[in-house]
């Protein structure tokens, strides 16, 4: 079946992408390239042997270090790691971590100009987007600006070979969301199409190898194309509920940010399966199910991953003000958006309940 749309506009990021184990290895190399001299080298507290690691590797290159990313990318850190990088005379932005690393570099990119090299030590895909999530006095804003976009990015399959289980799956599961909403999007293209459904297929194929045999570079390797497919889709296309409400409990509440997406992707899906089964069929017949929702679900189930918001610390009496929140100025979605279900849906979430898929979607108070 073609992907064909008779009217769309595609959109590709002007950045250069490495796949390669021990590519981090080469991170001098990468700095010469971009004609730096003074790199900035950003990861968080925990990071510490990794930037050790790195800055050993490039010497004088390495003009300072900032250990200070943090989840949801608070705007008083971005502020600090850019009075930083200015009085060091940086000239180039090397961020090795996670989603909380990475966001922290597109803020500093933000606010002086720099050009990053982005390492990602998990699956969270932002390092192939131009958009930047921000939180501010308890709330999470996103914004788009190529400014943010990373110049080089070095998917290192050695760097994951140590990802913890549990944590392999949930940012497995974060970038998966990023394809998948990807598929129902506005302003979809059949090229975001089709590496969204590649992407989702890197993941079913290999998060289960990865969890048989963690050390497995081939494996890690394609879990990181995974993400890097899923990631460019989410740069390219809009996204919708599952997104808005990732938000709303990440940056209101503090919860994990994978783990929030692993619970809430199965349940945000099966909101918006009934209006756009066709567009979501193709991830059911990968995952050999009925829908999409339920495939999902079994394979973050099959995996171990938390299926519970209680279990991430959400409070039961929290669950009116998220509704409240998520109802509140939505992103678009191709269901409409009401308060009743979405409380609904957070209810089935916090409970830990299966997805409930309807046959149709009405209009319901």
């Amino acid at each position: 079946m073609s992907f064909f749309l008779s009217e769309f506009t595609a959109r590709s990021a002007a950045n250069r992408t490495r796949f390669k184990p021990g590519v981090r290895r080469e991170l001098a190399q990468e700095i010469d390239l971009a004609g730096a001299r003074r790199a900035l080298l950003l990861t968080t507290p925990e990071q510490a042997a990794l930037a050790g690691e790195l800055a050993a590797i490039c010497g004088d290159r390495i003009a300072g270090r900032f250990a200070g990313a943090v989840m949801h990318t608070p705007v008083e850190v971005s502020e600090r790691a850019a009075a930083h990088a200015r009085e060091i005379g940086a000239d180039l932005l090397v961020a090795a971590g996670g989603g909380s690393t990475i966001g922290l570099a597109k803020a500093v990119a933000l606010r002086t100009g720099l050009p990053q090299i982005a390492i990602p030590t998990t699956y969270a895909g932002s390092e192939a987007t131009p958009i930047l999530g921000q939180t501010e006095n308890g709330m999470k804003t996103t914004l788009t600006d190529a400014r943010v976009q990373p110049d080089v990015i070095l998917y290192d399959a050695e760097l994951v070979a140590t990802l913890p289980p549990g944590m392999t799956v949930t940012s497995g599961l974060n970038a998966m969301a990023h394809a998948v909403e990807g598929l129902y999007a506005r302003d979809r293209s059949p090229i975001s199409t089709m590496m969204a459904l590649e992407g989702v297929r890197a993941f079913h194929e290999g998060l289960p190898r990865v969890m048989q045999a963690p050390d497995d570079l081939q494996a890690r390797g394609l879990t990181l194309y995974g993400a890097w497919l899923c990631g460019t889709v989410l740069g390219q296309v809009g996204m919708a509920l599952h997104h808005k409400l990732c938000h709303t409990l990440g940056g209101t509440f503090g919860l994990p940010h994978a783990e929030t997406h692993a619970v809430i992707l199965p349940h945000a899906i099966a909101y918006n399966e009934a209006a756009v089964p066709d567009l979501l069929a193709p991830v059911a017949r990968i995952f050999g199910t009925d829908s999409a929702a339920a495939g999902i679900h079994d394979l973050a189930a099959r995996l171990g991953a938390p299926l519970a918001l209680r279990d991430l610390g959400l409070a039961q009496s929290d669950l009116d003000r998220a509704a409240d929140l998520a109802a509140a100025n939505p992103y678009w979605n191709p269901r409409e958006i009401r308060r009743d279900p979405l409380r609904r849906l957070l209810q089935a979430a916090w409970n830990g309940d299966a997805p409930q898929i309807p046959n149709h979607c009405q209009e319901e108070e």
